[in-house]
Parts: C-alpha cells; structure tokens; sequence
C-alpha cells in the first residue's frame, strides 16, 4: 500500500477515464469502501483534477526511475560488449543471467598457486 503524499507516475488507464498516463500525481487519499472498484483518490496538478484509480494504474515514482536507470544500465553494457567484442558478456546480458564478474574473481584467487607464483606476487608487492 502506497503511503500518503507519495508522488507516483500513471501508467495505465484501466477504466477508460481519460486518466493522463505519464504524468505524475499525487495520492491524497484512500477508497475504503469495500464496494469499490478504486484504490486511491490522487491529485494531478497538471490537469488540475482529483480521480479515484485502482492500485494498476499509478506505479511509485521511485520505482519507475530505478526500472528506467536498470534499463539503461544494460543497454550501456550490451554496447560495451559489442564495442569489446566480449561474447560472453554479451550472451549473459542477453539470457538474462546476473553478472559473474565477481564470482570469478573469488574462484581465481580461491586456486592453489604454484611455489613460483606464490614467489613472483610477494616479490611484486614487495617491489610496489
């Protein structure tokens, strides 16, 4: 349940009231009446209007710009894998499937290393 005064975006008009989807508003009040078919009662200052939506209609503010900032997180990373041309990258991106990159970190420095690598990375750090 939204709280009062939150500041939401309409996405959809369900019940054909010319509802100005895209526009933001603002929830003034809930419909408690069981025999009801609406939620809230919100405020659109653009129209200058109160209506009463069902809870389909509006979507948090806060939510469709997290939507918005994953969407365009990903597009950027299925440009950056087409520009590397890192397949494997651009295969996860495209399955669906979350990101591995740190998972793989953890396995590489998980593996036994060799006598002479152990050597070579304290000479290194030693060295810096």
């Amino acid at each position: 349940m939204l709280n009062l005064g939150e500041k939401i975006i309409i996405v959809a008009d369900a019940f054909e009231q010319n509802l100005p989807v895209g526009d933001y508003g603002y929830i003034i009040a809930y419909d408690r009446n069981p025999d009801n078919a609406f939620d809230y009662v919100i405020r659109v200052p653009q129209v200058n209007r109160n209506f009463f939506v069902p809870s389909g209609d509006i979507e948090p503010e806060e939510q469709i710009l997290r939507q918005e900032a994953e969407r365009i997180e990903r597009d950027a990373l299925i440009d950056y894998a087409l520009a590397t041309h890192n397949e494997k990258l651009f295969r996860q991106l495209l399955n669906g499937d979350e990101l591995e990159l740190v998972e793989e970190e953890e396995e590489a420095a998980n593996e036994p290393m060799s006598q002479a690598d152990f050597i070579k990375q304290v000479n290194l750090r030693a060295w810096i």
